[in-house]
């Protein structure tokens, strides 16, 4: 796609007769916040040269009493907003700081994921990462739920229910199906390939869509922007979409897997045919540099304390820091049915929606590239290769296994997280807020009671 200037901008405006400019930015839990402007002449020679300020205190970058930040529109962003009534372009935004040069944010997160990708070439000799995410999420009819002092309940109403064999149903079982094709279509209107959709495993409503290779930064921002066409859409049908980790009980999680390979002179950097899963020593210690720091991307790969009600065994759930081909337990899976030495890659199971992309795909990639500077050989740590069942008597107690529950993952990334300083992409007070964030969480969460320690207790 041509890199879109002041000019050519001007020419989306004038042609479609825009009438607002909306500015999308995403806060440190990955939240999506918005600014809308009518348009005026000359209004993008403004907005990129002096941005619009906003308060950084709000979005969990800045103490209170220094947080004036400025957002300045990624003109390459530039996109029709669908879902508002008014020709609107929408881009995303980078945030600056308000000294006199507009200084680059370290905290922003499409920041970091742009310094992360410059890291790959000087330190693996690769000179693009290639992520396919797969997003996974439930349709309800109707959720309702509330938290209050003397009230805490949830209730979902779900249209469809199958017993067993939901993964890849067809119509009239599977009801969502032209809503799939719809979305397909929206996100692709959106500059979101899609792959393609169908029914998953979950038998109260859960779907998937499967979207093609981009690199980092516009693979973090498409899933911040399926995010907001889904949610948009389920709210045009009274529906209720989630993609909340694990909302039912006893029911399939959501996932956010994430497929990755390494590019070299426009060429497939980890194949080499005839190695395990055609995977060459590059990608090899890709993968044990990711496991190896496993447990602390955990709390950026599954960055709430509903993530780690879906990283349970029985459930497709990868809970275990190992690697196999089609193995779906494993935290990485080779896929078995690849066989185009463009397309030799690995999918990394444990992501959620939950996070924040910009921050998750950098830590996984920072990750992989201590593997390649250390030389982490995923072998001889005891990672695998598993193609068959590691969670047997004989393997278990052979076997890593990620964080139980978002306590441990904090703890494992305040105790291994130099690796995430490499360049300086994450530094210490980027790390400080997203503890302090999490560790919130978990105290609001644990404070509350919930409404199976009524059945459980109230009468003993």
């Amino acid at each position: 796609m041509a890199k879109q200037t002041i000019k050519t901008v001007s020419e989306i405006i004038k042609k479609n007769k825009i009438e607002f400019i909306d500015l999308k930015s995403i806060d440190l839990s990955g939240r999506l916040h918005h600014i809308s402007l009518p348009v005026f002449d000359g209004i993008m020679k403004k907005l990129t040269s002096e941005g619009v300020g906003f308060d950084g205190s709000s979005f969990g970058f800045r103490k209170v009493e220094n947080s004036d930040m400025i957002m300045i529109p990624d003109l390459d962003t530039a996109v029709i907003d669908l879902f508002r009534d008014a020709p609107t372009l929408s881009f995303y935004t980078n945030i600056v700081l308000t000294d006199a040069k507009h200084s680059q944010f370290n905290q922003d997160g499409r920041f970091l994921a742009r310094q992360a990708e410059l890291l790959l070439k000087k330190f693996t000799g690769a000179d693009k990462s290639w992520w396919g995410p797969e997003f996974e999420f439930y349709i309800f009819s109707k959720v309702e739920y509330d938290t209050r002092t003397a009230t805490s309940y949830y209730k979902v109403e779900h249209a469809e229910e199958f017993y067993k064999r939901a993964y890849h149903a067809a119509n009239p079982f599977d009801i969502y199906d032209d809503f799939r094709d719809e979305a397909s279509k929206l996100l692709q209107k959106f500059g979101i390939r899609i792959k393609y959709h169908h029914h998953e495993v979950g038998e109260r409503g859960q779907q998937e869509i499967e979207t093609y290779f981009s690199d980092l930064l516009a693979s973090a921002d498409n899933i911040i922007t399926a995010k907001y066409v889904l949610f948009n859409l389920a709210r045009q049908k009274d529906l209720s979409l989630t993609f909340m980790p694990k909302p039912m009980y006893q029911q399939a999680g959501n996932g956010l897997h994430l497929h990755l390979y390494l590019t070299k002179n426009g060429k497939n950097a980890f194949y080499k045919k005839g190695e395990y899963g055609n995977m060459n020593e590059l990608g090899r210690f890709f993968i044990g540099g990711m496991l190896k720091h496993g447990p602390a991307l955990s709390a950026f790969t599954n960055p709430s304390t509903n993530s780690y009600k879906r990283l349970v065994p029985g459930f497709e759930a990868p809970v275990a820091l190992t690697y196999g081909r089609g193995n779906r337990a494993s935290a990485i899976r080779i896929p078995k049915y690849v066989s185009n030495p463009d397309e030799t890659r690995f999918e990394y199971r444990p992501p959620d929606a939950t996070i924040n992309p910009h921050l998750c795909l950098s830590a996984m990639l920072l990750a992989g590239i201590d593997g390649v500077v250390n030389k982490i050989d995923p072998v001889k740590e005891g990672f695998g290769p598993y193609d068959k069942n590691f969670l047997d008597e004989e393997h278990k107690d052979k076997i890593h296994f990620l964080p139980h529950n978002l306590t441990e993952a904090i703890d494992a990334l305040e105790a291994d997280n130099d690796f995430l300083k490499r360049g300086n992409i994450f530094d210490d007070a980027l790390l400080h807020q997203w503890v302090k964030l999490k560790e919130d969480e978990i105290h609001a969460i644990g404070t509350m009671p919930h409404p199976f320690e009524y059945k459980m207790y109230f009468t003993l």
